[in-house]
This record gives C-alpha cells, sequence and structure tokens, in this order.
C-alpha cells in the first residue's frame, strides 16, 4: 500500500499559527508583568505599614 500525502491547506496555515503564538506570547508578557507589578505595589504596602 502506498502511503498518500495529503495536500496541505495552503501557505496561511503556518502563519496562522504564528500570527496565533504571537498572540499569546504577547498575553503572557502582559499578564506576567501585571503580576509582577502587583507583587510590587503588595510588598511595597507592607513595608510601609511595617515601618
Amino acid at each position: 500500500m502506498a502511503e498518500q500525502k495529503t495536500p496541505s491547506k495552503s501557505k496561511s496555515a503556518p502563519a496562522g499559527r504564528e500570527d496565533r503564538l504571537k498572540a499569546a506570547l504577547k498575553a503572557n508578557l502582559a499578564r506576567r508583568k501585571a503580576q509582577a507589578k502587583a507583587r510590587t505595589a503588595q510588598a511595597d504596602a507592607e513595608n510601609d505599614n511595617k515601618g
């Protein structure tokens, strides 16, 4: 039995994947920056209360 290659959908499929990965990376970076900012603000607030 010979293997049949499935025709590729189009050249835009890898580009679509790239766009999705880029958007996910951007969202992840924004979320991590927000978390770091919140931790810094919380640490500053705790230091103000102790001092």
